[in-house]
């Protein structure tokens, strides 16, 4: 970390200590799925230790996350900035609305170790695919988007019977156990799985950006501790940690 951003993380953490109640507080804070789980397992700590605060945490589907925040039970969402959007029109997410706090992109991965295919360009990724012997992706946003992208390259019928569709886990479990030899999902999903290397990112002609924000719920039972997570989610001190988990900032 450079040094100033390491005096901004400082101050920013100041900032939130000043500002917290004498007693420590508890937030419950529901997330989707994806690379959050991860990001948030991070970051979260970093909050309670820069507070005092304690945070609850889960990663739920949209239905039962909208259903958290109209009965009252989450403080703070975080998930696609779409639904967030959403909930905010229904009146789930206090009026302020959301705060955009990173942009995931859709990676490709290999197995450690293995051969790098030089994926920067439509027709090099064509040829990747085309090439390898398995092709992994999953059934959640990187995956529909995957399909996309086949039927742009022409390739769909190709890969069919070479699809490897990962669920229940990371399309990185695949790879790393030599079940699919090159695979794509989301960078920051790719990343955290040991034994799998990306390789680079969907070429920009064929890129999903994937924003994720935080929405702090209507109902929240203690806003002024949501604000403060959401106001250290975005500080440098965060952000470094966004970035080293592959996510792009807005």
């Amino acid at each position: 970390m450079k040094p100033w951003s390491k005096l901004a993380g400082i101050a920013v953490v100041g900032v939130l200590l000043a500002g917290a109640p004498a007693r420590a507080a508890e937030i419950t804070v529901v997330a989707g799925g994806g690379p959050l789980p991860d990001v948030m397992g991070t970051l979260l700590p970093m909050f309670e230790k820069a507070t005092g605060n304690k945070v609850k945490f889960a990663s739920k589907g949209t239905p039962e996350i909208s259903a958290d925040l109209k009965s009252g039970a989450a403080d703070v969402v975080i998930t696609n900035s779409e639904v967030v959007d959403d909930l905010a029109t229904k009146g789930d997410v206090a009026g302020n609305g959301k705060t955009q706090l990173m942009i995931s992109k859709v990676g490709i991965g290999v197995k450690a170790g293995a051969p790098k295919p030089d994926v920067s360009t439509p027709d090099k990724l064509k040829a990747a695919l085309l090439a390898a012997k398995t092709v992994g992706y999953s059934q959640g946003a990187s995956g529909l988007h995957f399909q996309t992208v086949m039927q742009k390259l022409g390739v769909t019928d190709a890969i069919k019977p070479k699809a490897v569709i990962v669920q229940g886990r990371p399309v990185g479990a695949a790879i790393a156990a030599g079940e699919a030899e090159i695979g794509i999902q989301q960078v920051a999903e790719l990343r955290p799985v040991a034994g799998v290397e990306v390789i680079g990112e969907l070429p920009p002609a064929l890129q999903k950006q994937i924003p994720y924000s935080a929405g702090i719920g209507a109902k929240a039972k203690d806003a002024a501790t949501a604000r403060a997570l959401v106001t250290f989610l975005k500080s440098p001190a965060a952000q470094d940690v966004l970035k080293r988990k592959g996510m792009d900032l807005p």
